[in-house]
């Protein structure tokens, strides 16, 4: 596995975990009284700042080929 695809596969993966973690922050807020704790309310900006990078890089990709073929 070439590391374009290792980045999209774990590009992938990330969203999943950052939808998990978004959903779960809005049941909590939903189901309970109280606040909800502090690494709930965060949870979501590690993969979140993961998929920025990968996101970043996936979006990269193209023009850097472009740019390899021309040169």
């Amino acid at each position: 596995m070439s590391a374009g695809q290792w980045i999209r596969q774990s590009h992938r993966w990330l969203s999943i975990v950052f939808t998990l973690t978004v959903i779960a922050n809005f049941a909590w807020r939903g189901m309970s009284p109280h606040e909800p704790p502090a690494w709930l309310t965060y949870s979501p900006l590690p993969p979140l700042f993961a998929q920025l990078f990968s996101g970043l890089y996936l979006f990269a990709l193209p023009y850097a080929a472009r740019r390899r073929i021309k040169a």
